[in-house]
């Protein structure tokens, strides 16, 4: 059976669905709902990555984009993922999966991507359609998409400077205002990354080993679950990236790129800051720890309220302490690629560890006056 999918859009009104308030409950309104969706995140990060042969990839590049090309595999830790070279020179992406829930994940990829074509401040990839017009396929039990390939520099490989940040920040928040734009299919999928699943992820720690790292993982998230929780609805939410990490932050020619959208999810708008801050902390002499300037480009292009910045700070703890969890858990499962697995972790146990004498009263002074810097 072979189907372009064309539903990609569906759901596509046209208006905005920024919100705040109810957001935190919708669409689970019970513990059982709640439990199921953390166990069904959880399952998707615990089974290995997706293969696809490269023979296969051949004959579906052919078969739904008319296209043939030089095929290489590229690390991937849920889906496969390859890079396409066609003969004039032209590079793609190709994202496949033999496993049935990669087809929501997909039909949302699909469908953000092309919602924030043609928007400026940054860049992103473009999907290619199907040869019947769709934003995806599925054949013989594999989905995926085709997308153009970014070509820039990984922020992680890249000297940090002021004016970098600020343009990473800027180009951040027009990413996220391109987002609230839409509804898009699957936005409610379970996703491990998504704020409802980590009161639950302490379930993980017994995957850390025993010292400062653990000890602060734990504060965070108690203070996660007794602070910020409660207060989250508060804050607008929206179509999210979820992770803007700098391996998914690219330099290049035309501005500041962002790449895979797999985590992208219905999510506080200010998850987004964030993730992409709290993977920016690294000086121990600065109240943020190098994140301010990331954080006054957002905030000049979406102003944070009160509530926002006194709940930053708990958020970028939260969110590393996630990190540091879900990755000890799956390079458990998955010895043998946990030095990609953890890619990050080393990051995240550093920013964590500047953050922790931070008290509420000085967390927020200090967002406030990163996003009053001009």
């Amino acid at each position: 059976m072979s189907v372009d999918d064309d539903a990609g859009l569906a759901g596509d009104t046209g208006r905005s669905i920024l919100s705040a308030g109810t957001a935190w409950e919708t669409p689970l309104t019970s513990p059982v709902a709640q439990d199921a969706y953390f166990r069904d995140a959880a399952a998707v990060l615990a089974a290995p990555p997706s293969v696809v042969a490269d023979g296969v990839l051949v004959d579906l590049l052919a078969r739904h984009y008319g296209l043939s090309g030089e095929i290489k595999t590229l690390s991937s830790e849920v889906e496969c993922t390859a890079e396409v070279s066609l003969p004039d020179g032209r590079r793609l992406i190709l994202k496949t999966s033999r496993r049935p829930e990669a087809v929501e994940s997909f039909r949302f990829q699909s469908a953000a991507i092309a919602t924030v074509a043609g928007a400026t401040g940054f860049v992103a990839p473009l999907v290619l359609p199907t040869s019947g017009g769709g934003l995806m396929f599925a054949h013989d039990g594999v989905c995926g998409y085709l997308q153009t390939r970014v070509e820039g520099t990984p922020m992680h490989r890249v000297a940090r400077s002021p004016r970098l940040l600020r343009d990473v920040g800027c180009a951040l928040g027009r990413l996220d205002l391109a987002l609230s734009r839409r509804e898009l299919p699957a936005m409610h999928r379970p996703v491990l990354w998504h704020v409802r699943c980590w009161p639950r992820l302490m379930e993980l720690q017994r995957y850390l080993p025993p010292g400062p790292v653990a000890e602060a993982v734990a504060r965070s998230m108690r203070a996660f679950e007794r602070e910020i929780a409660p207060a989250i609805g508060s804050v607008p939410w929206q179509i999210a990236h979820n992770d803007p990490s700098p391996f998914n932050t690219l330099v290049s020619e035309a501005g500041i790129a962002f790449i895979d959208f797999g985590d992208g999810c219905w999510g506080p708008r200010i998850q987004d800051l964030a993730i992409a801050a709290g993977h920016l902390v690294s000086d121990p002499a600065l109240p943020l720890g190098g994140a301010e300037h990331l954080i006054a480009g957002y905030a000049a292009v979406l102003p944070l309220s009160s509530d926002e910045a006194g709940l930053l700070v708990g958020l970028m703890r939260a969110r590393q302490s996630a990190l540091i969890l879900i990755n000890y858990w799956r390079a458990h499962l998955f010895p043998g690629n946990a030095d990609y697995i953890k890619k990050n972790v080393p990051r995240a146990e550093r920013g964590l560890a500047i953050l922790a004498p931070l008290d509420p009263a000085r967390e927020r002074a200090a967002v406030m006056a990163a996003a009053a810097m001009s």
